[in-house]
């Protein structure tokens, strides 16, 4: 199954208390109502007016939530709201969808500019629990100066999530074998795929064609407005670049300010993408057991970490590992154990729990490992899952009209199994996943944006998931993209270097663009 990308750090909490505000409001169609239809990929004027948010004031509910994380004693208050959009921009007046929105607001702020909407990508993480983390995060200069909001896109967290696989094939898909050697295991990974893709169609038949990416920047549009905002300044990562850039293209003269950081290449077909992912993860992987090596006292999975992921994954194969977590009856497959491994390559801070969890499953203990494949999958504590692995892919399946047969990938799983054997097989197996979708496509746009200002594109140069490549690809694509270089490791780079903030700062508030090719170092 396609890859979901991990998590930021998400308040899973927030959803309870979101969800009692929005009980509270006036709702639009159900979920199950809502997707019934698909629009036309250009853009048309808005052409049912759009209401000013009627915010209510959640401070008191999200307060214990944030208690004790950095940047929770900043003055901040939360509100929470919904904006209607129509079901089909084909219908405008017609059906609508209630997305569901979170704005903080700093006691420090002067000068307001507006809001800054920020996406923290998937497609399918929750932009609401992004600007909850952002506002406690970003840097004084910018959230001093910005409402941040942040708006759960279409069938996404709290906006009538899509939701058509259960919490149980959840998690069969994590705990499927990742790098399948047999035609008995690469069928019974097809079969998944088919399962998969015929419960979400029964769920929703055609409606699944509503969640594309080219509906939800219309929405975005409509957000701008909502919000008050003559031009929209955006804070976008990852998939979130892909939406970002797609907004741009269908509304370029109401582009304020855009930051697209760890940017989707838009010029890569899906296969061509799925090879770049494989690469940057096993160059993450070296660039991890480079730093576990260099370790004083030595590294916790020794002195060769590949053999060791190598060894532990034969062993999870033969005898999958249990965990000492209370309550957990699951046992670590390779599945999980590669899982984890993702997990932490996003994010060199997660480096030595992973050297830690891998070294801890090896003795017979795979709670770390669980706990980092968790938090890459969306699971809870309940075994329940967020709708992320839905809703990611509802939106790439929707996004695409590429499909890629069985015998295809069957080549290709043995072709890059061996070229990148820790991850190529699963990148390989994730070209099927759209294969047997039954639903509408809105293939994305060709992206340049002619006539926006400037575009401010940023990459890292050991992005294991979106490589560099791809920001370079989406400056020179866009006509006035500005690419920002980081010479640093894992997935996305603003605010966490003083170089990229303070280029990206500046840019955002005075609208003052780096010189073109800005390159930071690690």
């Amino acid at each position: 199954m396609t890859a979901v990308p991990r998590r930021p750090a998400v308040l899973v909490a927030l959803l309870s208390v979101v969800l009692v505000v929005l009980s509270a409001c006036s709702s639009g169609d159900s979920a199950d109502e809502a997707a019934t239809s698909s629009s036309a990929a250009s853009a048309t004027p808005t052409e049912t007016p759009v209401q000013p948010v009627e915010w209510t004031d959640c401070t008191a509910d999200i307060a214990p939530i944030i208690a004790g994380r950095p940047g929770a004693d900043r003055p901040l208050t939360f509100g929470c709201g919904q904006i209607e959009v129509p079901l089909s921009y084909d219908d405008p007046t017609g059906p609508t969808l209630s997305l569901f929105a979170v704005r903080a607001v700093s006691g420090t702020q002067t000068d307001r500019i507006g809001s800054l909407v920020v996406n923290p990508g998937g497609p399918g993480l929750s932009a609401t629990d992004a600007a909850v983390q952002s506002a406690l995060t970003l840097p004084d200069a910018v959230v001093g100066r910005f409402d941040v909001v942040g708006v759960d896109p279409r069938g996404v967290g709290l906006s009538q999530p899509v939701e058509c696989i259960s919490d149980g094939t959840k998690d069969e898909i994590t705990a499927a074998e990742p790098r399948p050697s047999t035609a008995d295991e690469l069928d019974a990974a097809f079969a998944l795929a088919d399962d998969v893709a015929q419960g979400c169609a029964d769920t929703y038949g055609a409606g699944l064609g509503a969640f594309s990416t080219v509906d939800s920047a219309r929405d975005l549009d409509r957000v701008r407005q909502a919000v008050g905002d003559t031009q929209l300044t955006y804070l976008g990562y990852s998939y979130g670049t892909t939406l970002g850039s797609t907004y741009a293209e269908l509304f370029p003269g109401q582009v304020r300010a855009l930051v697209l950081d760890g940017a989707v290449d838009p010029e890569a077909d899906p296969q061509e993408a799925a090879e770049a992912q494989a690469q940057g993860f096993e160059a993450a992987f070296d660039a991890f057991a480079a730093n576990c090596t260099a370790l004083v006292g030595g590294c916790p999975v020794g002195a060769d970490p590949r053999t060791f992921v190598n060894d532990l994954l034969t062993q999870a194969e033969t005898t999958p590992i249990p965990s000492s977590r209370e309550g957990e009856t699951r046992q670590a497959t390779p599945g999980l154990v590669l899982a984890a491994v993702r997990s932490a390559l996003y994010n060199p801070a997660a480096w030595p729990q992973l050297a830690q969890s891998l070294a801890a499953a090896q003795a017979g203990d795979a709670a770390g490992v669980l706990t980092l494949a968790d938090t890459f999958t969306g699971r809870g504590e309940d075994g329940s899952y967020t709708n992320t692995i839905d809703a990611n892919l509802t939106v790439s399946c929707s996004d695409t009209e590429e499909t890629y047969s069985q015998d295809d990938v069957r080549a290709l799983v043995a072709d890059w199994g061996t070229r990148y054997p820790l991850f190529g097989a699963d990148s390989a197996l994730s070209l099927y996943t759209c294969t047997p979708w039954e639903a509408p496509r809105t293939p994305l746009p060709e992206r340049n944006a002619e006539g926006a200002a400037p575009i401010l594109v940023v990459g890292t140069q050991g992005d294991p998931v979106t490589p560099l490549p791809g920001a370079v690809d989406m400056a020179e694509d866009l006509t006035s993209g500005v690419l920002l270089t980081w010479q640093g490791s894992g997935h996305t780079a603003y605010p966490k270097t003083e170089c990229v903030t303070t280029a990206v700062d500046s840019y955002l508030v005075d609208l003052a663009a780096p010189a073109a090719d800005l390159t930071c170092p690690a």
